[in-house]
């Protein structure tokens, strides 16, 4: 388990001190993919690198397995981080060395086993990674995502409990990303690792974190499961997150639709339908037409996304009727409540 309890981190510039962590109270479980998201400059790399005590908290306690890692000195320290392991956004790879002398130069290091021991096991980590056959192979001769892998396989080398992921896909196309990702998640399973991943892409969190914590400029201003986050984001900077990632086109786009529907049919309503589980799969909504016939439905925007915890979709609509016939529309939003859909009506002040 990792805790941070009551850390603040300050830094001293010549403008005077920098408050980069403030008052971070911070609980992550053994065994889960914990994702920490936020904009540059909000702290996130300071966070992630107390675990491993790269940064030391100016106040406050970093605890990792029971360990107070700030505390550590020395000897002490190596052999804490030689359980924690990381992956960097842009590789840090030796590159006169070939994909296994990569892979070996932690165990080098730690000086663990026997030259063909440590060999054997670069090339069961190779094989777990996905690049069989790359083992001779150099940095300059493999992709932006082969060169991630072998990150990956090197950080596992000392079998860690940890392994830290700094903006380890920022720098990777979108296919590659979700490639390495999907490792990310097969490795979780399979090792029973606990993940720490930061990240400024709500496509990251979604995908494979079952926890996420959001940074906005060195504070925690929301943390939960994913899936809650993602049906009921509190704060505006979640909320910005949120709807970068399920809205097809851009926030600034559907609002602008949405004004002007509501500026042509002031007596309709456009509403934000959320579903999650097993209501993605029902035909809810053609249910609800079919009890409330005169009711006119035009569909804004719509979509729907897999996460760790089950699948959440969201759909924007709008209902008409005949000026005489408003209970129609509150008759179909009564229902989509019976059917624990989650509706918001949106307003022109929105």
């Amino acid at each position: 388990m990792i805790r941070f309890k009551d850390v603040s981190k300050t830094y001293d510039s010549k403008e005077g001190p920098v408050k980069a962590i403030k008052d971070v109270n911070l609980t992550i479980p053994d065994g889960k993919i914990y994702g920490i998201i936020g904009y540059s400059g909000a702290g996130k790399s300071t966070l992630i690198r107390m675990i491993n005590g790269l940064e030391t908290p100016t106040t406050g306690s970093v605890t990792v397995n029971g360990k107070e890692i700030s505390q550590l000195k020395g000897e002490s320290l190596r052999n804490a981080r030689l359980k924690i392991g990381m992956i960097f956004q842009h590789f840090d790879l030796l590159w006169s060395r070939t994909v296994l002398e990569n892979v070996e130069f932690p165990l080098e290091l730690s000086k663990e086993g026997s030259k063909e021991e440590r060999r054997q096991k670069a090339e069961e980590l190779i094989k777990l990674v996905g690049l069989q056959g790359k083992e001779k192979a150099y940095p300059s001769e493999l992709s932006g995502g082969q060169k991630q892998r072998v990150g990956i396989a090197r950080a596992l080398a000392n079998d860690p409990q940890i392994l830290l992921s700094d903006e380890a896909t920022s720098a990777l196309d979108p296919k590659t990303t979700d490639e390495v990702l999907d490792l990310l998640v097969d490795i979780n399973r399979r090792l029973g690792l606990t993940i720490v991943v930061i990240t400024h892409e709500m496509h990251v969190i979604r995908k494979i974190c079952d926890h996420v914590a959001v940074l906005d400029a060195g504070t925690i201003v929301e943390e939960g499961p994913v899936l809650d986050v993602f049906k009921h984001p509190q704060q505006a900077i979640t909320k910005r997150f949120v709807n970068q990632e399920t809205s097809t086109g851009s926030a600034d786009d559907t609002q602008a639709v949405v004004e002007q529907l509501l500026e042509s049919h002031p007596d309709g309503v456009i509403v934000k339908l959320t579903f999650h589980g097993d209501q993605a799969k029902l035909p809810i909504v053609s249910e609800m037409l079919r009890q409330f016939p005169e009711t006119n439905m035009s569909i804004i925007e719509g979509n729907i996304h897999q996460t760790q915890e089950g699948a959440i979709g969201s759909l924007y609509i709008q209902l008409t009727v005949d000026s005489d016939k408003q209970e129609q529309i509150k008759g179909a939003l009564e229902y989509l409540k019976t059917m624990r859909v989650e509706t918001e009506v949106i307003s022109r002040e929105q």
